[in-house]
């Protein structure tokens, strides 16, 4: 496959996953706007922020929530325009399918953003961003062939899922620190709520371990879940195979290297215990950070940037 080719597939996957989950977050702490009060509203704001990767401090006479809207509309938006960009490039690559919904998702978000539609109705504005993304992956999913470029949407999509989940669980456990085996007091209560509602998890981890709310089964059930699609264990688990598969078609040394490093990944969040993970839970959720880091980098020299002197000595 061409090096352009995989990289537009890659940050189409990428791009389109960002917007999903930058929705989905807002949509949740909109929500949560109705049950919080003055003196955590500020504080959830500043970390929807950091978690939006606006990492500087809110000025104290700032709106913290007219800054997170902006960002927020401003992410997305832009996340929307360079997924439409990427999959116009390889339109020879893709569904005419799945052009077809990556186009309207564009046309309509723009719309709606010059009609004022994201922000007099924001939930509705970023339901339909999340309902659409979600087709998008759907439609991906069904009418592709599984094969090499299939494999590179995986990457990019699990790699963002993995890195995302990952930022939300650090900033959580920055704010609470000392995950103990207790339910949660009422203060906290509405937090861990957000938490699991922002990674869809909420219904599922109550068919797991009911209604009853504790930090160390919310990391738990987060990270090391392997068949809840928005853990990070089940988002490592897929960028893992998808790398071995890409490895397996491309079959050079270089190839195997990238592989290994997701393996590496995938093995930490396998055999660590969870008593040492608790132990350092925000330390662990920033490490898997930097891994994800190193792997794309990693998918950058070996399948996209590389020199044509290293690919002769594949």
């Amino acid at each position: 496959m061409l090096s352009r080719v995989a990289d537009s597939l890659y940050w189409m996957s990428r791009y389109l996953e960002r917007a999903e989950h930058t929705a989905r977050v807002m949509g949740v702490q909109l929500n949560l706007m109705l049950e919080q009060n003055p003196q955590s509203a500020d504080r959830r704001w500043a970390r929807l922020l950091a978690c939006l990767g606006h990492a500087d401090p809110v000025p104290s006479d700032a709106d913290p929530f007219v800054l997170a809207q902006r960002y927020t509309w401003r992410q997305i938006i832009s996340g929307i325009t360079e997924a439409r960009e990427n999959a116009r490039q390889v339109r020879e690559q893709i569904s005419s399918e799945m052009w077809e919904q990556v186009n309207r998702l564009f046309h309509e978000v723009k719309r709606m953003e010059a009609a004022g539609f994201s922000k007099t109705q924001p939930i509705d504005f970023l339901s339909f961003i999340v309902e659409n993304s979600l087709q998008f992956q759907g439609i991906t999913d069904s009418t592709m062939n599984h094969g090499e470029g299939w494999q590179f949407i995986q990457v990019g999509r699990f790699m963002e899922r993995t890195s995302a989940t990952a930022r939300l669980l650090d900033l959580y456990f920055r704010e609470f620190p000392d995950p103990e085996s207790q339910p949660v007091d009422s203060s906290e209560h509405t937090e861990w709520i957000g938490l699991l509602r922002s990674c869809t998890a909420f219904e599922a981890y109550c068919k797991v371990y009911t209604a009853d709310l504790r930090p160390d089964r919310v990391a738990e059930f987060l990270l090391l879940n392997s068949e809840f699609p928005h853990s990070v264990r089940f988002a490592a688990d897929r960028m893992q195979q998808s790398l071995e598969a890409i490895h397996l078609i491309a079959s050079s040394k270089r190839t195997a290297q990238v592989a290994k490093l997701a393996g590496r990944l995938r093995a930490g969040l396998i055999f660590t215990p969870l008593e040492e993970i608790v132990a350092s839970l925000a330390d662990f959720c920033a490490g898997i950070q930097q891994q994800c880091a190193r792997i794309h980098s990693a998918v950058y020299q070996v399948y996209i940037s590389y020199s044509i002197e290293a690919a002769l000595e594949s």
